[in-house]
């Protein structure tokens, strides 16, 4: 079985965070953070930790939002280790883009959201 890059281990998180979206499953969203990651959601606000960020996503989930997809994925290399991510997202309800993913590598392996910086943009 071949090893898999930090790259294709990332792109598996991001499959994972999604798939938890759009199961309405906020806490599987806050596991594809790392502990004390940091996510900038704006213009709603900064959300510290997996307690916060899963709150965040529950209410969100709340609202009726769903459906998220991404297009326009850019992925570059970090400075220190792991990967950016840049995109757009679409959800049921409304679009915007992420500024900033930062994505690494956790102690088992999996690709863990360090922090998280996007913005909404409009509705639909």
């Amino acid at each position: 079985m071949p090893v898999k890059s930090t790259l294709e281990i990332c792109e598996e998180g991001i499959r994972a965070w999604k798939q938890a979206f759009n199961k309405q499953d906020a806490a599987g969203c806050a596991s594809q953070y790392m502990p004390h990651a940091v996510m900038d959601a704006r213009p709603f606000g900064t959300f510290k930790g997996r307690d916060e960020i899963q709150a965040f996503w529950k209410n969100i989930m709340d609202q009726g939002f769903t459906d998220v997809e991404y297009s326009d994925v850019r992925w570059e290399p970090a400075e220190n280790e792991g990967y950016i991510l840049r995109a757009s997202w679409t959800m049921n309800k409304a679009f915007g883009v992420v500024h900033r993913e930062h994505w690494i590598i956790d102690a088992d392996g999996k690709a863990r959201l360090s922090s998280d910086d996007f913005e909404v943009q409009g509705e639909r």
